[in-house]
């Protein structure tokens, strides 16, 4: 790493790389804000995949957008057209800073490719990505995600509160009468990572086991998980029913929400203390919800989040049927 670090102030234009995924963004909201902070008059754009470019919307701390379509590069045929991307980017953008909070070897070409002056990335960059990085930026691999992403306003001089611009939202259509039953609880129960989302069976009881609370069952989920046989009346399925800003509609005005690892699970830790997140491998020192007033479950205990037990964080363990009754216990006591 350089003896100087490089001096924003004498940028106009920085590129953020952060293309995905959901909760990897949430997480750099917060170091962008700074910047956009300590060098007012730097005009930031975010490089980001379509399916995540709503949490941007609004940004006041963005001039804009510019869309990474990663689904077009897969394949052999999409390396070419990844390609033609790359030496097509300084025609669309040219900035003066290039800051890959990515850190892979796809951000890393990025940065490289848009011919930016300052380039500056991470040292536990992976796939080489270190390698098209001017200036690297020495982190902690154990620290938690949002720690990590600080360490580059921080080591530029930009530090202060965290905040997390996120936009309002909208309402989901899908919800009858267009509204939130008072005392609810958005429930997102399932993740594309694998061994991280609960049965069938187990949304089906522990929404049983949170009457006569009224749920909300939002997210993802394929076909057959989807139909939830059994749901108490209590219980409002809105699975595959949502867009990002209808989630975070929704996010904002449940009582609390529960939820599995998973990008919306750091939404909500952005907004509100009133998060149960359950971890299964994953470990929530490096990745849980970063407000220290919200609950993680892991291998079989509730732990505030300011107060996590390093050996209980270290365990792998699935969610077991029996762990249903104290994530309900959770929601009820939060609803007091």
């Amino acid at each position: 790493m350089p003896s100087a670090l490089p001096d924003l102030s004498a940028c106009r234009s920085a590129l953020i790389i952060k293309p995905s995924s959901l909760g990897d963004i949430v997480h750099t909201l917060p170091s962008v804000h700074l910047l956009k902070r300590r060098f007012p008059n730097l005009a930031f754009t975010w490089l980001v995949n379509p399916a995540f470019a709503s949490l941007l919307g609004g940004n006041p701390d963005l001039a804009g957008t510019l869309t990474f379509p990663r689904e077009n590069f897969r394949g052999a045929a999409g390396l070419l057209r990844f390609r033609r991307w790359l030496k097509n980017l300084p025609s669309v953008i040219r900035p003066d800073a290039a800051l890959d909070f990515q850190g892979l070897l796809r951000s890393g070409l990025i940065a490289r490719a848009s011919q930016a002056p300052v380039c500056i990335g991470f040292s536990d960059s992976r796939e080489g990505a270190r390698w098209f990085h001017r200036t690297v930026i020495p982190v902690d691999p154990n620290a938690h995600a949002i720690e990590r992403s600080l360490t580059l306003p921080r080591a530029l001089g930009a530090d202060g509160l965290l905040e997390f611009p996120l936009p309002e939202g909208s309402a989901p259509a899908a919800l009858p009468d267009g509204t939130v039953p008072p005392g609810a609880v958005l429930l997102h129960p399932f993740s594309r990572g694998k061994g991280k989302s609960l049965s069938a069976g187990q949304v089906v009881r522990l929404c049983q086991e949170l009457a006569p609370l009224p749920v909300l069952i939002a997210g993802r989920a394929d076909t057959g998980t989807a139909a939830l046989p059994g749901l108490p009346p209590n219980a409002i399925s809105l699975l595959n029913a949502t867009t990002l800003p209808e989630l975070i509609w929704l996010i904002r005005r449940a009582r609390s929400v529960i939820s599995v690892d998973s990008g919306p699970m750091h939404i909500a830790a952005a907004l509100t203390p009133n998060v149960l997140s359950l971890h299964t491998w994953s470990d929530p020192r490096k990745v849980g919800p970063w407000h220290p007033g919200t609950t993680v479950w892991k291998a079989g205990r509730l732990m505030r989040s300011g107060e996590l037990d390093p050996e209980v964080c270290g365990q792998d363990a699935l969610f077991p049927d029996n762990a249903v009754p104290t994530v309900a216990a959770w929601a009820h006591q939060t609803a007091r």
